[in-house]
């Protein structure tokens, strides 16, 4: 059974708690082609809004210590995100231009028996966060997709 989305429903924005904001927006700026789009303050907080596109990053300060240690492709704790996953046209040239800024988590691992192409790299932003980097993916057609129960 297919349900609708309701009408005018789109993605806004993933929420990353940050224990250095500064250190969490210049990562995601000068990788990831994001800019800030706003500031929020209040009662003494601020909320740091990076936007690329359509993707929005929401960035809050803590101190608070992490819950769990950054892991290759990301935590398998249900209820927490895995990773967070861009798309590029070259991962080679995503690392080059990275220019050593940081060290792989996990590969670049390739998935040619799935999809022609598909390369993926796991690095970690300046708090954990396990961030994906891709090339080549594609979707499944519809009849493949219905082959699976």
């Amino acid at each position: 059974m297919t349900t609708a989305a309701p009408q005018g429903l789109r993605w806004s924005h993933v929420g990353l708690n940050c224990r250095d904001q500064k250190a969490t927006e210049d990562f995601y700026t000068r990788l990831f082609g994001f800019r800030r789009a706003r500031v929020v303050e209040a009662d003494g907080v601020r909320v740091v809004f990076l936007r690329n596109g359509l993707v929005y990053l929401e960035l809050f300060a803590t101190d608070a210590d992490p819950l769990f240690p950054a892991a290759k492709g990301g935590p398998a704790s249900p209820g927490t995100a895995r990773h967070l996953a861009f798309q590029v046209d070259d991962v080679d040239a995503f690392l080059a231009a990275a220019q050593g800024e940081f060290e792989p988590t996990l590969g670049p691992l390739t998935f040619d028996e799935f999809i022609p192409g598909w390369k993926t790299v796991w690095v970690s932003d300046p708090d954990g966060i396990v961030v994906e980097v891709s090339q080549g993916y594609t979707d499944q057609s519809t009849e493949e997709l219905a082959t699976y129960a």
